[in-house]
């Protein structure tokens, strides 16, 4: 359903590897979210254990790839070098907010803003690679799973947050601070130009569909890597007030390259007074799932409504 609906037909070459790939990056990402973690502590006690079992992260590649023939070994080895070095900085650098943690997220915002793993997911056309910008979040996704497996379950770290059990007051919280974004940012976006309304309304069913893809594949992934571990962390040295402000210039900062311009500051400009309100939205009680209800609902109706 997916391939058809992005088009990608090279998808439906291989159906079975495809499918085993796709469930292979998402459970993780999932199971996490429903105490996956306690489990691991079970199994895997010493770090040889911890560090060979962080390899299977990047098993969808080798999935989706050689069936294909279109398997290459720098891409291979990047990734699990992603999953295995991680796993040992974070084992055996234990204390919150250390230089293991500024070199790994540092790394991690680097890679997933400048698109260096782009590539990671290669589908086969007519004898040539291709790589599909409708699946250019999958790269971003094994590192999600990587960073869960660090913060979650290798060192874990208190009030991440990342829960996918759902309550009233996320959405509550969630909505809220929408409600309060909302009036803020539409004329300044007119002012500046960066939105402009649909003359056309979407279809019915676009606006759920496009919601929840929104949560799972942008909001959430987002929320965690900049309120879950880069406000949570910078709240133990900068208090709540200023961890909530640089998180948001860093959140805005990373849209810096997104659109036709070099720097396109009115996205950032934008991005950064979003940041804000979903800062606010987790540390409310430290809950992704509030502040990715905000980043979703922004973001679909931006697209639906204002792009």
């Amino acid at each position: 359903m997916i391939a058809r609906f992005f088009h990608l037909q090279a998808l439906e070459q291989h159906p079975i590897s495809t499918f085993l790939s796709f469930a292979l990056l998402f459970a993780p990402y999932w199971l996490f979210g429903f105490g996956l973690a306690a489990q691991l502590r079970l199994l895997l006690r010493t770090p040889a254990a911890r560090i060979t079992a962080s390899l299977l992260l990047a098993a969808p590649y080798f999935v989706l790839a050689i069936p294909q023939g279109i398997f290459q070994w720098p891409m291979a080895l990047a990734l699990l070098a992603a999953a295995g070095l991680t796993t040992a900085l974070l084992h055996y650098w234990p204390t919150p907010g250390n230089w293991a943690d500024l070199l790994v997220l540092a790394v991690f915002g680097l890679v997933i803003d400048f698109g260096l793993l782009g590539r990671a997911w290669p589908f086969a056309t007519h004898g040539a690679a291709v790589w599909p910008s409708g699946l250019s979040g999958f790269p971003k996704l094994m590192l999600v799973n990587v960073a869960l497996y660090g913060y979650l379950f290798v060192k874990p770290l208190e009030g991440v947050g990342y829960d996918l059990w759902p309550r009233w007051s996320d959405l509550k919280t969630g909505l809220r601070e929408f409600v309060f974004y909302a009036p803020l940012v539409l004329p300044l976006g007119f002012l500046l130009g960066f939105l402009h309304f649909h003359a056309q309304w979407p279809r019915p069913f676009m606006v759920p569909a496009a919601w929840t893809f929104t949560f799972f594949f942008i909001a959430l992934p987002e929320e965690l890597y900049f309120r879950g571990l880069v406000q949570n962390l910078l709240e133990r040295r900068w208090g709540r007030t200023g961890s909530l402000c640089v998180t948001a210039v860093l959140f805005g900062l990373s849209h810096f390259n997104k659109g036709a311009t070099f720097f396109n500051w009115r996205y950032v400009l934008l991005a950064t007074i979003a940041g804000v309100f979903y800062g606010r939205a987790w540390r409310e009680k430290r809950r992704l799932f509030a502040s990715s209800v905000t980043h979703a609902s922004v973001d679909a109706v931006w697209s639906l409504w204002f792009r």
